[in-house]
């Protein structure tokens, strides 16, 4: 038997998780997977991605994280960094597309939304250990 339960439906953060039930070898093993939410707007979710992905590459992390302290920012707050512009600053690709980057934020679905959101903390989470304790007050809760 693959599954002895029917499938529910938890919530790990702000992902649905599924998690199902599966028998190995007589030994009962739960398996999670992430579900998977379609994005509706894909062209605006790509840029945006991708201008995210460019400030948090090895040669500009420094800069956007000094551009949110400038600002007196706390780097998990993403509407505040995008309200301030601060990936348009440090992204040169997306200050030449003619938009910015508060704007393809609110072109998104809600849904889509949560998963930038998702994406932009999972990309501030892994910055270098050394940038994070050099700007280690950008990242207190408090």
């Amino acid at each position: 038997m693959v599954e002895s339960q029917p499938s529910k439906l938890l919530v790990a953060g702000s992902i649905p998780v599924s998690r199902s039930r599966t028998l190995m070898q007589g030994q009962d093993r739960v398996g999670f997977q992430q579900a998977a939410i379609r994005i509706e707007k894909k062209q605006e979710f790509e840029e945006l991605k991708g201008a995210i992905s460019r400030a948090f590459s090895s040669e500009k992390t420094q800069r956007f994280l000094e551009r949110v302290q400038s600002h007196s920012l706390r780097v998990r707050d993403l509407d505040a960094v995008l309200m301030k512009g601060v990936l348009d600053q440090v992204d040169e690709t997306l200050a030449k597309s003619g938009t910015t980057a508060k704007r393809l934020y609110q072109i998104l679905a809600v849904s889509d939304q949560g998963q930038m959101r998702e994406f932009y903390l999972s990309k501030i989470e892994e910055v270098d250990s050394a940038l994070r304790a050099k700007f280690q007050k950008l990242y207190r809760y408090y």
